[in-house]
């Protein structure tokens, strides 16, 4: 008996996990955190932007995550405060991960204490490595025309 209960000791140790496997980090881990990089802004096809911006992102679970868009525009009246995309699905492809969001719509207040509404639609995050680029189309207040919005990042 002795005996038996040593063999099974020996045998359930040499299969148990080996330390060498990592256990795969979730893909919202691996993206949350802040990218500074290039923002360019398009209005009815014409360049309305081209700045350094720095844009953050949130784990919400393993596979979601929240974007943290900077103010823009061009100060004072003229400027869109800072605005957050909640709960953007992720998905990975090899090292590639891929964020997709068709439609976000929300309420802020502008530089007057105003509230605002606004509506991001046509999100994609698309991360490899430490790059980032985020496209999305905006429609704030009462514009007419949308802000079509391309960052792209650098992980800090």
């Amino acid at each position: 008996m002795a005996m038996m209960v040593a063999a099974v000791t020996i045998v359930l140790g040499m299969s148990s996990c080996s330390s060498d496997d990592e256990p795969e980090v979730a893909v919202a881990t691996q993206v949350a955190g802040s990218y500074t990089g290039n923002e360019i802004v398009m209005v009815m096809g014409e360049e309305s932007s081209n700045d350094t911006k720095t844009y953050s992102f949130t784990k919400v679970s393993d596979t979601t995550i929240d974007m943290s868009i900077p103010e823009m525009g061009m100060g004072g009246m003229m400027t869109i405060p800072p605005l957050t995309v909640k709960n953007i699905p992720l998905t990975k492809s090899g090292d590639a991960i891929m964020g997709k969001l068709d439609s976000f719509a929300g309420t802020v207040l502008n530089a007057s204490g105003s509230e605002r509404a606004f509506t991001i639609s046509n999100i994609t995050v698309a991360l490899n490595g430490n790059t980032v680029v985020v496209t999305f189309s905006l429609k704030f207040g009462s514009m007419p025309m949308s802000m079509e919005t391309t960052f792209t990042g650098t992980k800090k």
